[in-house]
């Protein structure tokens, strides 16, 4: 780029209105307090997974005020032919430099039928096109093959072997101008 800087003014959370995204499969949309019991078993904060509804409860709490400070943005996945929570995905872990850490859990019941890679899709969409991020990265273990699998399908390259085993993944660049979702 030989010095050129390309920057765009990036649209950080919190919105005026926490954004919901449809899809004719899935909705991306805000946890509520009603959801947590169907949540318990994939709520985490900072790699600890909760046990009881009241763990889960203050992790999404914690998940709200980072929210609300700009430093993430998470939705609970919802089926819309049953209306049920199936998973969460967003970025984690703020937005530095223009960059966003995209994670996410879905319901062992639920693997396997397109629901995360389309969730995924919509994520990756919205973090282009709304919050304007330049880099897209994921972190998993290096033993989760279903997630690794999953970032492949979504157009990531392996970047980083980390500590304790994990792997960092970026969305490859030619990703960041097009759109995901003609991909997915």
């Amino acid at each position: 780029m030989n010095g050129i800087l390309v920057s765009c003014k990036m649209k950080l959370p919190p919105y005026n209105i926490f954004p919901t995204i449809i899809s004719e499969k899935i909705s991306l949309r805000q946890i509520q307090s009603s959801d947590i019991n169907d949540i318990i078993e994939i709520s985490f904060y900072d790699a600890v997974q909760a046990t009881t509804a009241q763990e889960a409860i203050e992790m999404q709490d914690k998940i709200n005020k980072n929210y609300l400070e700009g430093d993430s943005i998470h939705w609970g996945i919802v089926e819309n032919a049953t209306n049920k929570i199936v998973g969460t995905c967003g970025y984690y872990r703020g937005f530095d430099k223009g960059a966003g850490e995209l994670g996410c859990v879905l319901l062992p019941q639920y693997q396997g039928q397109g629901f995360m890679t389309l969730s995924m899709s919509l994520a990756i969409d919205f973090g282009i096109n709304n919050i304007g991020l330049n880099r897209i990265y994921a972190i998993t273990s290096e033993n989760n093959d279903k997630a690794r699998k999953l970032l492949d399908r979504l157009n990531f390259i392996k970047t980083a072997d980390l500590e304790d085993q994990e792997l960092e993944y970026e969305l490859k660049h030619d990703s960041l101008t097009g759109s995901v979702l003609e991909q997915a």
